[in-house]
């Protein structure tokens, strides 16, 4: 892999994971062009999801470390007889919203990874998921305003906004868009269906990078992948905060129908382009 190579798929890996335009399809489609085999750069994309986690904490450092000392309090109030206390704080609370959405995503993940993966060798498999991304957000882009935080929030709304995830798994859908979805369907307000969409992509990504990682350290990469990887991860780590700020104000001011018009785009791209590779 080139720092050329290393540069692009950087930067398209943190707008991509945060934008709902879908990393794992633009990846995808950037590697088949670029003639890189997946397998071959299996340890760059574990650090790929490194620096867009990275991107995460920075942005929501208060809102992780506060979910950190309810979860110490939790703890302690177990110990002492309390019992969970679920209630008493909309953190509490968003803390075992997350924990609920993420058991569905990794139910779906770990039961359909091999059928996952076959997708990723289809172009057409990726521009199908590219069309449903664009759908589901013209849907998001027309979802009125509502009131609902973390208090108001139901287990079913958490299960549904993880099954969205777990779909998202497929190449060509989008993980922001469908959690995002997701939120807005359940009535979220849309401020918090974006911190809760990205928030709870801190156990699926994390998940994913643990599951990946020791097959791809000992598949491992020679000496020249590093520096490309070091680049790889700091872009992805740089264009991750811009997404997430962008996204954050898109959302709220309801402007989504662009990145419907530009997946499809990109849809009918791959379409036409696999029509005439055929």
């Amino acid at each position: 892999m080139t720092y050329l190579q290393a540069v692009i798929l950087g930067i398209v890996q943190g707008l991509a994971e945060f934008l709902p335009i879908s990393s794992s399809g633009h990846l995808a489609l950037l590697q088949y062009f670029f003639g890189v085999e997946s397998d071959s750069v299996l340890l760059f994309t574990v650090m790929m999801h490194v620096g867009t986690l990275v991107s995460v904490f920075i942005i929501y450092r208060k809102d992780i470390w506060a979910l950190i000392l309810e979860l110490i309090a939790t703890i302690k109030d177990i110990c002492t007889g309390k019992g969970l206390r679920i209630n008493s704080s909309p953190m509490r609370r968003m803390g075992f919203m997350i924990i609920v959405a993420t058991i569905p995503t990794a139910i779906i993940g770990l039961l359909f990874e091999d059928f996952f993966e076959g997708l990723y060798a289809s172009l057409v498999s990726i521009a199908i998921g590219l069309i449903f991304t664009g759908c589901i957000l013209l849907v998001a882009e027309r979802m009125g305003r509502s009131d609902k935080g973390p208090m108001e929030m139901k287990w079913r709304h958490a299960i549904f906004i993880g099954i969205m995830q777990g779909i998202a798994i497929c190449p060509g859908v989008s993980r922001s868009g469908s959690t995002l979805f997701g939120g807005l369907i359940a009535g979220l307000k849309r401020e918090f269906a974006v911190e809760f969409a990205f928030l709870i992509s801190i156990p699926s990504i994390l998940g994913s990078v643990i599951l990946e990682a020791p097959k791809a350290f000992a598949e491992g990469a020679d000496a020249a992948m590093i520096g490309p990887i070091i680049v790889g991860v700091i872009l992805a780590a740089i264009s991750g905060i811009v997404a997430i700020k962008a996204m954050i104000k898109v959302v709220t001011s309801k402007r989504l129908v662009g990145f419907s018009i530009y997946v499809w785009l990109v849809a009918a791209a791959v379409l036409g382009y696999s029509l005439i590779a055929l």
